[in-house]
């Protein structure tokens, strides 16, 4: 059994063998890059990976080598025609030995690259991404947000070392009209792996205070145009396109326009250029307010003309109703007091009567006139007699008559009704 087993080495060696005899040649091959690094020889090493285009799950894994003589000749070549630098998570097309070390196992030996590929693959990864968005139904969230007229308070994404935020900041300061804003500095890193993860983790920062800013500036100056991969990514194109303030980028490129350019409420090319956006703005707001002003100004003027001669016409008027009102009530009066007078006639006549009815019918009921029909009064101490039973023998009384008065003495009395 022994005599007929092998080491380690030797199958490794056989298999290296194996290799090398059925896969003689070179192959395109398609892939993303993972874990790219260099050394210090300028030996650059990475993983090249197939992932499932559904779930994103890697179905094939390769180790990766570019020798450094390679390396140095390919990598400027690929960036000049990319725009990118050769890293991790750029889709590519290389030219690759396979090969197989007894220690280090199976391996891909790059030799050339097609930059071709990789410009197609990002142009195809923005398609996909825009895309997405739209069929979100997100991607022109952002632009129909309004921004405010007076948009002063800026919240600004950057690496508060990058000559771009210097720039933006100093542009907003001397600006000729000495219109003042109020920047807040969100720190992230503008490039490199990390970038995407931070700058939306800036955004979040900047949600818990929105109600304090009227806009955001997301801003990059100074560095590679082969830097920005991380702004066609669609975890920061999604939450940029729905964010709820306006957002303004800048991110230092023009040759190409990135998904974050495309969902951003305005695009400009640099930092500078943003700043300018927000001074123009503020500058056609404050134009607005001084068309306002003179319109208000001269429509203030108008009416007041117009209300003066509204109130001298409505003085004139008041005047001549006042007159003539005043001269119908004269004649009102004067009918109201002829007709009181006469009123007043009536009723004293009418009083008169009524009293000289009065003192006629006393007369015939007077004692006088009493007296004169025959009949006469009798009195006791001054009060009028009128029963005999008042009357007692003795009492001294009077009896008046017409003309004159008798006094007597009572000796007797019938205290019967007399008949007549």
């Amino acid at each position: 059994m022994t005599e007929n087993c092998l080491s380690l080495s030797e199958l490794n060696a056989q298999v290296r063998n194996a290799v090398r005899d059925y896969l003689p040649d070179t192959y395109w091959v398609r892939a993303e890059t993972v874990d790219v690094r260099r050394n210090q020889n300028g030996n650059c090493y990475l993983e090249f990976v197939e992932k499932d285009p559904v779930t994103q799950n890697i179905v094939a894994k390769a180790r990766g080598i570019i020798w450094g003589n390679t390396f140095r000749a390919l990598a400027p070549y690929f960036e000049s025609e990319t725009g990118q630098v050769f890293a991790s998570g750029l889709n590519v097309l290389v030219r690759v030995t396979v090969d197989f070390h007894e220690v280090y196992g199976y391996s891909l030996t790059v030799g050339d690259i097609d930059p071709s590929f990789t410009v197609g693959e990002i142009a195809r990864n923005r398609r996909l991404v825009l895309k997405k968005l739209e069929e979100e139904g997100v991607l022109t969230l952002n632009k129909e947000l309004e921004m405010p007229e007076l948009a002063n308070r800026i919240a600004v994404i950057s690496s508060p070392t990058a000559a771009g935020y210097e720039d933006f900041c100093h542009q907003l300061e001397r600006n000729p009209a000495k219109f003042v804003f109020y920047t807040k500095l969100f720190p992230a890193v503008m490039q490199g792996d990390r970038s995407e993860a931070s700058i939306v983790a800036a955004l979040e920062r900047i949600y818990e205070y929105r109600s304090l800013f009227d806009a955001v500036a997301i801003i990059r100056g100074g560095g590679a145009t082969s830097e920005l991969s991380c702004f066609d990514s669609y975890p920061l194109a999604t939450n940029c396109a729905q964010f709820p303030l306006p957002i303004v980028s800048g991110i230092g490129h023009e040759r190409d326009v990135s998904v974050l350019d495309v969902v951003a409420h305005t695009r400009a090319k640099t930092p500078t250029a943003v700043a300018e956006f927000f001074i123009e703005h503020i500058h056609k707001t404050a134009n607005h307010l001084l068309e306002l002003q003179e319109r208000l100004v001269d429509e203030a003027g108008s009416r007041l003309q117009v209300e003066k001669l509204s109130l001298a016409m409505l003085a004139k008027d008041t005047i001549y109703h006042s007159e003539k009102q005043s001269r119908n009530g004269l004649s009102q009066m004067e009918q109201m007091q002829k007709r009181l007078s006469h009123a007043l006639t009536m009723r004293l006549e009418k009083e008169r009567s009524f009293i000289r009815e009065r003192e006629s019918s006393v007369r015939l009921i007077s004692p006088e006139n009493i007296l004169k029909r025959g009949y006469s009064l009798t009195l006791k101490n001054g009060k009028v007699v009128k029963s005999a039973c008042e009357l007692t023998q003795g009492d001294e009384i009077e009896t008046w008559l017409s003309e004159g008065k008798i006094s007597s003495e009572v000796r007797s009395m019938d205290k019967e009704s007399p008949v007549f």
